[in-house]
C-alpha cells in the first residue's frame, strides 16, 4: 500500500513526531496507522529514555484552581531551555498536569519516590488482604506485585491514567512531548491545597 501525504499527516496530528519518521513508521507498517503509532511510541519512548539524563532547568510553573477556589495547585514543570518553555503545547501540558493533579490527588511524582516504609507498609496490608491463600511463592508475589502497581496508580502522578483518557498515563503525556521537542521534560514538584484538607 502507497504511503500517502495524507496517511503521513494524519499519523504525525495522532503522535506529534516528525514527519520523515511517520513516513518511515507508515512503510514499515505497510501502512496500518495503529501499528505505525505503536512502532513511534516505542520508538519516541526510546528516544525519550536518551533524553531523560540531560539536565532540566528551565521550564514554567503553573497553577490551576478549581471548584470556586476550594482546589488549588502548583505544578513546576522543568524542560531545558526557554525556548521549548514558551512553546504552547508546553503549555498546555502545565495547565493538563494541573487539572490532573486537582482532580486524581497524587501524593508522589513517581513510585521511586514512595517512602520505603510505605511502600512496605502497604506490601504487609496487601500480604495480609491475602490471608492463607493456597498458591505458590511466585504466584502470590507476582499478585502482590499487580496490587502494588494499582497502589502506584493511585497515588503517582506519572503512572496515574490521564483523566481525560483513561487508556494513556500521565508519564506518556510527557514522553510523547519529549518525543516531539526532543528535549528532556520532566515534573519538579507539585502542591495541592484543599480547603479543610492538612
Amino acid at each position: 500500500m502507497e504511503v500517502t501525504a495524507d496517511k503521513v499527516k494524519e499519523l504525525r496530528e495522532r503522535t506529534g513526531i516528525g514527519m520523515m519518521e511517520c513516513k518511515s513508521a507508515l512503510a514499515e507498517c505497510g501502512c496500518d496507522m495503529d501499528k505505525a503509532v505503536e512502532l513511534l511510541r516505542k520508538k519516541g519512548y526510546a528516544r525519550a529514555e536518551a533524553k531523560s539524563g540531560r539536565a532540566a532547568k528551565e521550564g514554567l510553573v503553573g497553577s490551576y484552581i478549581h471548584m470556586n477556589g476550594r482546589i488549588g495547585v502548583l505544578v513546576e514543570l522543568n524542560c531545558e531551555s526557554d525556548f521549548v518553555a514558551r512553546n504552547d503545547e508546553f503549555q498546555e501540558l502545565v495547565k493538563e498536569l494541573g487539572l490532573q493533579i486537582a482532580a486524581a490527588k497524587p501524593r508522589w511524582i513517581a513510585s521511586s519516590d514512595v517512602p520505603a516504609d510505605i511502600v512496605a507498609k502497604e506490601k504487609e496490608i496487601i500480604q495480609a488482604q491475602l490471608g492463607d491463600m493456597k498458591k505458590p511463592p511466585e504466584i502470590l508475589d507476582k499478585i502482590v506485585q499487580g496490587k502494588l502497581g494499582k497502589f502506584f496508580e493511585e497515588v503517582c502522578l506519572l503512572d496515574q491514567p490521564y483523566i481525560r483518557d483513561d487508556k494513556v498515563k500521565v508519564r506518556d503525556l510527557i514522553t510523547k512531548l519529549v518525543a516531539k521537542m526532543g528535549e528532556n521534560i520532566k515534573v519538579g514538584r507539585f502542591a495541592r491545597f484543599e480547603i479543610g484538607q492538612d
